[in-house]
């Protein structure tokens, strides 16, 4: 029940084969995990394919072998599968994506691979906010000489006015 609930809580999850990671690189990775914001846990595949059931989800029956580890996301779509995508690339030979779950949609390990290669939600909105400051300054850059120009005009004619009078 308690991994049911934690499942239909979170906005995404992963699901990867660990077989062969050594403790050192475990730690690193969760880590990165916590760090992200990821909940990360090991756990028989009997208890996944339960809760599965529970939440009406059949597409991992086919994954659900071996070792396995889910990471969870309660507010990040992307941040499970990027983490993880980013450690899988690293240590293919012992680490593998198995499938993944974002808001609905079940994926298998490419579609996971995919998901792993989009930007956090904060990066994507820096990357907006910077593409609409670019014209902005531009206006901004080649508006400025016309505005100095026109001020330093205005200040020369009250300097020349003081001289003459």
């Amino acid at each position: 029940a308690a991994l049911t609930e934690m499942l239909q809580d979170s906005v995404s999850f992963v699901l990867v084969d660990y077989k062969g990671i050594s403790v050192e690189d475990d730690t690193k990775l969760r880590k990165e995990l916590r760090e992200a914001g990821v909940h990360y846990v090991v756990e028989k595949n009997s208890m996944l394919r339960f809760a599965f059931k529970n939440m009406g989800i059949d597409a991992f029956d086919e994954v659900l072998h071996g070792t396995t580890a889910v990471a969870l996301s309660k507010d990040d779509q992307t941040a499970p599968a990027r983490v993880l995508g980013k450690f899988a690339e690293d240590h293919e030979d012992f680490f593998n994506l198995k499938a993944g779950y974002v808001e609905g949609v079940a994926y298998d390990a490419a579609g996971v691979e995919k998901l792993s290669k989009i930007p956090s939600k904060e990066t994507l909105l820096a990357q907006l906010v910077g593409s609409l400051q670019g014209p902005i300054q531009k206006q901004l850059w080649t508006a400025s000489p016309k505005i100095l120009l026109h001020k330093y005009r205005r200040d020369f004619r009250s300097a020349n006015h003081l001289i003459y009078c």
